[in-house]
């Protein structure tokens, strides 16, 4: 059976909303809605993430088969005030056809349901929702508006409280630096336990698999701030979980955005909102409100 991607997105990480979201602070639902009905025939411009879904969804071109990768709309909007964003969606020729609307209450829900593995918003509430309801998921920040002109879809994750869990960062956050080395070289031939995105990992693992790895249309790479000697139990970890990474940066530190432009990152995910705000200045970045650091 061949794996399946799916990616729930938000309505107002797909298209531009600002404008109507002005209307709603400003003057409330009734004015809200009328405003979304009145401009229904003026076409959404682009948002933060949808230069990165038409890339994923231009994935089954490039793989020769239309159903194994998918977006849905997952929106706050009712069907009536949401009918903007489905003309919107068909302006912009964009093959996605499923979507809840949920009238104001939050969509994860029906993650599960639709199978999604990653959710992108803008909504920080909506994501820290799907994350404790054990999806993958991130705010996506404002970042510039091109992207790779590559057809390779480049992921990158940080390591700790994303793609790991956040037992590691615990000992360098309560204990200091030496402390976390210390504790990871002595417990370096334990792996460490999953974060929110292994279960997408895996996903894009297990697609890489069924192709040949010099043509693959995915790329993954991990940029952690570990280096030397905390770095062996990260290798080990990916080897027992039996999942392939591409390429690994261990920057000991260092910043990682010009590292992630010249990786060519079409996301990234790092649960470290400062992290995530330096990347956003190079490349589309997801922030991760998991773990420690986010207590």
């Amino acid at each position: 059976m061949h794996s399946k991607l799916v990616i729930g997105i938000s309505s107002s990480a797909l298209f531009d909303l600002s404008e109507s979201d002005r209307v709603f602070r400003e003057s409330g639902l009734k004015a809200y809605s009328e405003y979304q009905r009145s401009n229904e025939d003026t076409f959404l411009s682009r948002g933060v993430a949808f230069p990165l879904v038409k890339k994923f969804l231009h994935l089954n071109s490039l793989l020769g088969d239309k159903d194994r990768v998918e977006v849905i709309l997952l929106s706050r909007n009712t069907a009536d005030t949401g009918l903007r964003v489905f003309k919107s969606i068909e302006h912009h020729q964009l093959p996605i056809v499923r979507a809840a609307f949920t009238g104001g209450t939050a969509p994860f829900r029906y993650m599960h349901p639709f199978r999604c593995q990653l959710f992108l918003s803008t909504n920080a509430g909506d994501v820290r929702e799907a994350l404790a309801n054990g999806i993958a998921a991130a705010s996506i920040l404002p970042s510039p508006k091109n992207i790779t002109p590559s057809e390779t879809l480049h992921f990158a994750f940080d390591g700790d409280a994303v793609l790991f869990s956040d037992e590691a960062e615990r000992i360098y956050q309560e204990q200091g630096l030496d402390a976390f080395v210390t504790s990871e070289k002595n417990a370096a031939d334990k792996p460490l336990t999953g974060g929110p995105f292994k279960p997408f990992l895996s996903e894009l693992h297990q697609l890489q698999s069924e192709l040949s790895k010099e043509i693959s249309p995915i790329r993954t790479a991990l940029v952690t701030a570990r280096s030397a000697p905390a770095h062996e139990r990260v290798i080990k970890t990916l080897r027992a979980w039996e999942i392939r990474i591409d390429e690994s940066l261990f920057l000991g530190g260092m910043n990682k955005a010009s590292f992630l432009q010249a990786y060519g990152a079409d996301v990234f995910f790092d649960d470290q909102a400062a992290h995530c705000e330096s990347a956003s200045t190079v490349v589309p970045a997801g922030h991760v409100p998991h773990g420690i650091t986010n207590e």
